[in-house]
């Protein structure tokens, strides 16, 4: 959890205040079999520093702490410049000062409030004289404040005392309140040395507005002859002879490098064209990244304390005979009510901030870390996916209904690779139906989840299930699947109307066979055709149908589709007719299922006439597919249709 910066200190009872300590952020990991302690940008730090790795040792709880790792100097007050040179001042003292609890046997945290994870954090330290507990005062900022800068601190940090903890947010709940205004900037470049000086005269400096760089102004002076040599040797490998500024930046004898490297620079203003004015360099950031350089985040706000608050209520308006604190106290923990959408007649939520409980009758499912951001180009939370698949659930339940799932888990949203996960096993709660089948494999039954509910699919959700696949046949005649699959699976040099036309020539060879066909998106690159095979034929008959189906299309269109499906004999040009989806045990993302793909984009069904050039699979998202599917009714319902004949289809195509 990251923290914004304050304009000022202030008091205030529901905020507790620490000291901002001067060192690197670490996340350390203690348990019986395993100790990790790892910076913001995942660096391990267990080679660094075994002093703290040996005093974790010593919590013998399984448990995930947030802290900061400080060298303390020869006055006994963090100084960052030992840290970055630890090795030259291994005889200071070393501490992991620890501020916040994420994690306890196994349990996570991040919604019970800030001040009820200290009371616990600090019973888990214990007497440690490594790793401490970075301890606080209630609701007078300012005199903490002005004692911190007696004391030549770096400043304070003020947190929301019933403050849940946003993985990877920054938010005004935890707001920072340095002794002089500082930033984290980009280094964009190096001017010429002038006058006596060696190696360069100033850095350029950029600050992120969005995905563009903005240049920030230039920082010439906060250097000693050492580290202007340091500077200047680790930017020689990032030399580039653009610009990475979009915008014309003129200056003199300058040298461009590649902006990935942070530094910190204090300043005594912000100017109207947004730039630092008097900009001195203090220190290099190897443990921020680029992101951190943005300009929404280092913006200086103001708190609005409980009596502005109140202020604000009563000026609209509002009665102020209930106490401002138990009006917020209310409004974060809501009444029952009703989910929005057309599959939650049965369910209300009761939300708690980030997390909520989902009402289904008797069985409640709770959803964890609603604020979780799955989608971070998107913006799309864990809660955002979970409401999704409520809204749509009268849709797409009828495509889950009695079938196994093999369960597509991204539990850390889309940048997580994932993993597939298909026994129910024992953690799956008594309400959730499953069916046994035995894998030959593994030589082991397998019990699959059978989703044929809201409840279930939330539970699902819950899980990190962004995609859901269900099997092709229903556990009735496991064996014989309810429709046959054809997927345009394109290769990196297919284009998309490719796609569309290997698929309009489906059309027209199922129409030839008469048999009925139905198109969807894959919601990622290519097209799905489902023709109904109604239960009436084992998967070797239907993928044996489908094979027909691929060679015939195959050779019509040979110069850019194929059946080979070894990518690298079948190359970059070819796209794949998969007829092989059509085997038992085999799944794919269901209709109206999301794709944990950047752009949050859904598996569409489309009527053949929208299968034409221009189609775009990125125009159906999380966030306009509801509209789409309300407007249009559910179009693909006849691939749940009766069949069609194999023989006869066989016959028709001569």
């Amino acid at each position: 959890m990251l923290a914004k910066d304050s304009v000022e200190a202030f008091d205030d009872d529901d905020w507790l205040f620490e000291i901002k300590w001067d060192g690197f952020r670490a996340i350390a990991e203690t348990g019986p079999k395993k100790i990790e302690l790892y910076s913001r940008n995942g660096n391990s730090f267990l080679n660094t520093y075994p002093i703290i790795v040996e005093a974790l040792r010593q919590i013998k709880k399984t448990a995930v702490m947030d802290g900061e790792i400080v060298v303390l100097n020869e006055e006994g007050f963090p100084d960052f410049q030992k840290i970055q040179d630890y090795e030259s001042h291994t005889h200071l003292p070393l501490h992991f000062y620890v501020f916040d609890l994420l994690s306890l046997n196994n349990k996570p945290l991040h919604s019970v409030p800030l001040i009820e994870r200290k009371a616990l954090l600090k019973e888990l330290i214990g007497d440690n004289e490594v790793v401490k507990y970075s301890d606080h005062i209630m609701g007078t900022g300012i005199d903490f404040f002005n004692v911190s800068v007696q004391k030549n601190l770096e400043g304070i940090m003020a947190k929301k005392a019933d403050s849940h903890y946003y993985m990877g947010r920054r938010t005004n709940e935890w707001l920072k309140i340095k002794n002089n205004k500082t930033a984290d900037v980009i280094i964009a470049g190096y001017t010429e040395p002038g006058g006596a000086r060696n190696h360069f005269g100033s850095l350029v400096l950029a600050l992120k507005e969005g995905n563009i760089l903005k240049h920030a102004g230039n920082a010439g002076t906060g250097y000693d002859e050492n580290k202007l040599k340091e500077i200047f040797l680790i930017l020689q490998p990032l030399k580039r002879s653009t610009s990475p500024f979009k915008e014309h930046v003129r200056i003199q004898g300058v040298t461009w490098v590649e902006p990935t490297l942070v530094c910190e620079v204090k300043f005594t203003e912000w100017t109207k064209d947004e730039k630092l004015r008097h900009p001195v360099f203090l220190r290099l950031r190897e443990d921020k990244i680029i992101n951190d350089a943005d300009m929404k985040n280092i913006k200086p706000v103001k708190h609005t304390s409980q009596k502005d608050l109140k202020n604000i209520v009563n000026k609209k308006g509002g009665s102020s005979k209930t106490p401002i604190k138990n009006k917020i106290l209310k409004t974060t923990v809501s009444k029952s009510t009703k989910t929005q959408g057309s599959g939650s007649k049965d369910a209300s939520v009761k939300s708690i901030d980030a997390v909520s409980i989902l009402k289904f009758g008797k069985v409640s499912v709770n959803i964890s870390n609603r604020q979780k951001i799955y989608f971070p180009d998107d913006a799309v939370t864990k809660g955002m996916v979970v409401d999704y698949y409520q809204s749509i659930a009268d849709y797409i339940l009828p495509y889950l209904k009695d079938r196994p799932q093999s369960l597509k888990r991204n539990p850390g949203g889309i940048k997580d690779t994932g993993f597939f996960h298909k026994d129910a096993g024992d953690t799956a709660p008594q309400w959730v139906k499953s069916f046994k089948v035995h894998s030959e494999s593994t030589n082991k039954m397998i019990d699959y989840i059978i989703c044929n509910d809201p409840a279930t699919l939330a539970y699902l959700n819950n899980l990190g299930c962004i995609e859901l696949n269900p099997w092709h046949s229903v556990i009735s005649k496991a064996d014989k699947p309810d429709y046959l699959i054809i997927d345009i699976d394109p290769s990196d040099n297919n284009t998309f109307d490719q796609v569309i036309e290997a698929a309009q020539h489906f059309k027209v060879v199922l129409d030839k066979a008469g048999a009925k066909s139905f198109c969807k998106t894959s919601g990622a690159s290519g097209l799905h055709i489902f023709v109904p095979m109604g239960k009436k034929f084992t998967y070797d008959q239907v993928k044996d149908f489908a094979h027909v189906l691929c060679m015939i299309v195959s050779e019509q269109l040979p110069e850019f589709t194929t059946l080979e499906r070894n990518l690298k004999k079948r190359g970059k040009s070819h796209m794949y007719l998969d007829y092989l989806q059509n085997r038992k045990g085999q799944t794919i993302a269901s209709v109206y299922s999301l794709r944990p793909r950047v752009g949050a984009t859904v598996s569409m069904p489309l009527l053949w006439k929208e299968v034409k050039p221009g189609l775009n699979p990125a125009d159906f998202t999380i966030h306009n597919a509801l509209k789409r599917i309300k407007k249009m009714g559910d179009i693909f319902s006849g691939v749940l249709g009766p069949g069609e004949d194999i023989e006869k289809c066989l016959k028709l195509l001569g």
